[in-house]
């Protein structure tokens, strides 16, 4: 049987959202980093270049695990430039590297967290959807519809309990992923509004 690796090359498009493709590299049992080539895609389709001249390339920069195929698979984070070498605006990676060089003798410490909120049935988990049968309400939309909406923040952040803590098996599994990638998370919890998440 012939031994490959299947690469998913990561990257954020114009709107900071990841978009990815899959590049099989055969004859390999693993990869380093530096078995990983530039690779190109259609910018036109990513809000990131013009239909007329839409190749855009991907220059891989970090090396994960693949959690969700296993085995030898990897995930590829990528940067994006021109065919001339230029990082395109979006490519924000690339500003940070600059600032990033200039304090190479300096030891960075960051906080950083991403928050974000689950959705179920187009509202946030923990809330409700639509009005109890007979009550004459249509479905609960916008902020003005308060029936069956929960409580004020206060038991929410840092929660524990099914009644106040929604989607919690979704986010330990996020975790759990991202420990076998090998992503440097070192925490996650519960916010201020039900349905609400973030990890750090």
């Amino acid at each position: 049987m012939a031994s490959y690796v299947l690469a998913e090359y990561i990257w954020l498009d114009a709107w900071g959202r990841s978009r990815s493709k899959t590049k099989v590299i055969p004859g390999k049992a693993s990869v380093t980093l530096a078995d990983l080539g530039d690779w190109n895609y259609d910018g036109s389709s990513t809000g990131q270049a013009p239909g007329s001249d839409s190749e855009v390339i991907v220059k891989p920069r970090a090396l994960y695990r693949d959690p969700f195929r296993g085995g030898n698979h990897v995930l590829v984070l990528c940067d994006t430039y021109t065919p001339l070498g230029a990082p395109i605006p979006t490519n924000t990676r690339h500003i940070a590297a600059q600032v990033m060089a200039q304090a190479a003798k300096e030891e960075p410490w960051f906080g950083i967290e991403q928050e974000y909120v689950l959705f179920k049935n187009g509202a946030p988990l923990g809330w409700p959807t639509q009005a109890p049968p007979n009550s004459g309400l249509g479905p609960l939309i916008g902020p003005l519809s308060t029936l069956g909406y929960p409580g004020p923040q206060g038991p929410y952040y840092c929660s524990a309990g099914a009644d106040v803590a929604f989607g919690r098996e979704i986010v330990e599994e996020h975790l759990h992923v991202c420990a076998e990638a090998g992503l440097k998370v070192s925490g996650i919890n519960a916010e201020v509004m039900p349905g609400q998440w973030e990890f750090q």
